[in-house]
């Protein structure tokens, strides 16, 4: 399986990034470490999680992934193995936020803590924050790198010019710079990363991991008729943002591709992030061993130009 570098850093990762949202959430512990175990044993070994997850489960508080990860990891002795990948920003009980200097020094502790590990591969800001300077957040980003923490910093949902000034603080400064992006990105959602983001991450050398590669499962196929949608706690909001015309026709090209290459829709729209040349690791989640098994096997999934071509014109604007 090809490795893939983290931006412009010595970070390499398989080109498969495992979401660790559902974590204490869809998949309880005991699903969460076969999950995992299945994940690294096929040679993978990029996951992702962040501080907040799932605290909009009731009864939650934030930090039930990075616990369940924490435990596996402990459990397992394979920490050397995985490229963990954490974030910090948004809000935790007690109305905790944001980016500032004091906040990220406390927040990477309790991360560090739940992870039962010294060090985290990649941290990143989870989404900006209008209240602090960038500056004096890449400045706490420099002391946790200095300090053995962390191994490289990175941003999520982040605006292109915003990507700029950043990089061009770090460069003043020596400071560690973004070596990733987390952005939303999918085969139906393109505008705002071809246009906006992807030129900036191609300029500035950053390494893109985008979420929602499946749109939020609607890309696998499943959700064709309101039938479909109801059984599905996302089904509302899948049905009013992909069930259009446009939606209908990404779907038929998936059909198409997935029946020529006797695959998957899930693995055909994966395939095609992956082919995208800003694309790093695309991220997806798997509540079963099932569905883990059909998302890793779109990393063995090459598409042609025909192929690409056909998903391409059918899922532009």
């Amino acid at each position: 399986m090809e490795k893939r570098r983290l931006g412009k850093s010595a970070i390499e990762v398989a080109p498969l990034m495992f979401g660790g949202n559902v974590f204490g959430w869809t998949a309880d512990e005991a699903m969460s470490f076969k999950l995992l175990d299945g994940f690294v044993g096929a040679g993978f070994n990029f996951i992702d999680t962040a501080d907040v997850y799932s605290k909009w489960v009731t009864g939650h508080k934030g930090g039930e992934s990075e616990t369940i990860i924490g435990k596996w990891l402990k459990a397992r002795g394979n920490r050397d193995k995985i490229v963990l990948a954490t974030k910090v920003g948004m809000e935790m009980p007690g109305g905790k936020k944001g980016l500032s200097r004091e906040y990220i020094a406390q927040a990477v502790e309790d991360s560090l803590k739940r992870l039962k590990t010294d060090r985290i591969d990649l941290y990143q800001a989870h989404a900006e924050d209008p209240a602090t300077p960038i500056d004096e957040t890449l400045e706490a980003f420099s002391r946790l790198v200095r300090d053995g923490k962390v191994r490289a910093i990175g941003a999520s949902n982040f605006a292109a010019a915003s990507l700029d000034k950043a990089d061009q603080a770090a460069k003043a400064h020596g400071w560690p710079r973004f070596e990733t992006l987390q952005p939303e990105y999918n085969l139906y959602s393109r505008q705002k990363y071809e246009q906006e983001l992807a030129p900036a991450c191609e300029r500035l050398g950053i390494g893109v991991i985008p979420y929602f590669g499946l749109a939020r499962g609607f890309l696998s196929g499943k959700y064709r008729t309101d039938a479909d949608v109801s059984q599905s706690p996302r089904g509302a909001s899948i049905k009013t943002t992909y069930m259009n015309p446009r939606g209908m026709k990404i779907l038929d090209a998936l059909d198409e591709v997935a029946k020529s290459k006797h695959a998957k829709c899930s693995q055909v729209a994966l395939a095609w992030l992956m082919s995208r040349p800003t694309i790093t690791a695309p991220i997806a989640s798997a509540t079963t061993i099932a569905q883990l098994r059909e998302l890793m096997a779109a990393a063995e999934l090459s598409l042609d130009r025909s192929s690409l071509a056909l998903l391409d014109d059918a899922s532009s604007d």
